[in-house]
């Protein structure tokens, strides 16, 4: 009989209409099932694939996922990132939160290309319309035979975006400047650490987002320091098509990064010079840029968070699979020993704390309660600390498991290097998340616990 049911029966009671409720739904239990069988089906076979060739040749590893990405797309894991307003398949972020974690406790690569492509794609999720956007969404609707579309976010550059926005400061590097004559925008400069953004032939994304500086008024000249940076702020759609159209010196792959963590991802120093758009390629003008732009990193927070509880989860089913079958030369099971033990209860904890915030992020995000600011304050909050915690996490194992743990053969030593991402990918913690939960905690307005019972006014 369970022990917190008053009822005296074996069943559990329903969970109170509008109440907390931590039982996944019928469509939420769905999805974790499906998740399950597809990462094992899918993303297994795609690390088996990228392993083949060597650990500094990201590019070739990042190549080889191809045929595997395109079954994703086949599935209709690119529409499912797509929101249903503009034809797409979207359900709710707890039910992407719970597909993430699925895949990331799986294998961490190919699972990351292609959530980074529903990254490229939130922009269009805020702010597209259906009809004049609908031909840059197609690709990513239709589930052709051999198609793989990318998509990326072009956000971050080599000299940091962390205080782009800052009144006095450079800003954004990457550049665009409207022809009147031709009824075109005209965009220079170089992106780096976007997810996708080269291509699979590195000659362009299919679609990418470029977050720019709109330099119209003054094409040579630096950022005025008297004017907000965010009104001259622009996100506008480059196709490849238009890459092409542009001819082959349009876009410029500097250099492949080889990481240490996610070692099937591109993420490469590329440039784009003299790219000329039609006018309808602008996403958002000049003043809307920013707030989409970083709408798009406060939805992505949860799903971060969400990674950092698949590599945790990872880690504690690696190591207590191993603390059953190995004594280490004792009497009994590494489980039965209590230093090890209390390690990996520790991060079972860990794991279900931030499990239960990324589900609480998720679900605030879309439904609340409280304002914009308090939502967005919950998803910032997950990212940093879920993504922080998988890193201390794997650690614990690993301290647990001892120097077996660094043998390549074992899991442990890549999920620490995939999980020390979390924290300085998409926003770093210090730079930008951080930094926004201060911003937030600065405003006159602020209401710290509107996400949990409403803002305080109301009670």
């Amino acid at each position: 009989m369970d022990p917190s049911n008053s009822t005296g029966s074996d069943a559990s009671p329903p969970p109170p209409k509008g109440g907390i409720s931590f039982t996944p739904s019928p469509s939420e239990q769905a999805t974790h099932i499906n998740a399950s069988q597809l990462a094992k089906a899918l993303l297994l076979p795609s690390r088996q694939s990228y392993l083949a060739h060597p650990f500094h040749a990201q590019d070739l590893r990042f190549q080889a996922i191809r045929p595997f990405y395109g079954q994703a797309t086949a599935l209709g894991l690119l529409k499912g990132q797509v929101h249903p307003r503009l034809g797409g398949s979207a359900s709710s972020l707890v039910e992407a939160a719970i597909l993430v974690e699925e895949f990331y406790s799986v294998e961490q690569s190919t699972a990351l290309t292609i959530f980074a492509t529903g990254l490229g794609l939130t922009p269009l999720n805020i702010a597209a319309d259906p009809v004049k956007h609908a031909e840059f969404l197609a690709p990513f609707l239709e589930a052709k035979e051999g198609s793989a579309p990318l998509a990326s976010l072009v956000f971050s550059e080599p000299g940091g975006v962390a205080n782009a926005l800052e009144k006095g400061g450079k800003g954004f590097q990457t550049t665009a400047r409207y022809d009147k004559e031709s009824d075109e925008w005209i965009i220079n400069g170089e992106k780096v650490w976007a997810t996708n953004s080269a291509g699979w032939d590195f000659k362009g994304t299919d679609l990418a987002c470029v977050v720019c500086r709109d330099v119209t008024e003054n094409p040579d000249g630096p950022q005025d320091p008297e004017q907000d940076p965010k009104e001259k702020v622009m996100i506008i759609l480059v196709s490849r098509a238009d890459l092409d159209r542009n001819g082959d010196k349009s876009f410029e792959l500097i250099r492949h990064i080889n990481m240490p963590g996610h070692t099937a991802v591109s993420g490469p120093h590329i440039r784009y010079k003299n790219v000329r758009v039609p006018a309808k390629n602008v996403l958002c003008p000049p003043g809307q840029g920013a707030q989409v732009a970083f709408g798009s990193f406060d939805m992505s927070a949860v799903l971060v968070a969400a990674m950092g509880v698949g590599i945790m989860r990872a880690a504690f089913d690696a190591a207590i699979k191993f603390a059953k079958s190995d004594d280490r030369g004792g009497a009994v099971p590494l489980l039965e020993r209590q230093a090890f033990a209390d390690l990996l209860s520790g991060v079972k904890m860990t794991t279900e704390a931030a499990r239960a915030l990324t589900w609480k992020a998720a679900y605030v995000m879309e439904h609340g309660p409280g304002d914009y600011d308090a939502r967005r304050e919950i998803a910032l909050a997950a990212k940093v600390w879920c993504s922080e915690a998988a890193v201390k996490a794997v650690v614990d194992i690993i301290n647990a498991v001892g120097v077996t743990s660094y043998d390549i053969e074992q899991p442990f030593a890549e999920l620490l290097n995939n999980a020390l991402a979390l924290p300085i990918f998409d926003g770093g913690n210090v730079g930008i998340r951080r930094r926004h939960l201060q911003q937030l905690m600065l405003s006159p307005s602020y209401d710290a616990w509107a996400s949990t019972y409403g803002p305080s006014g109301e009670q």
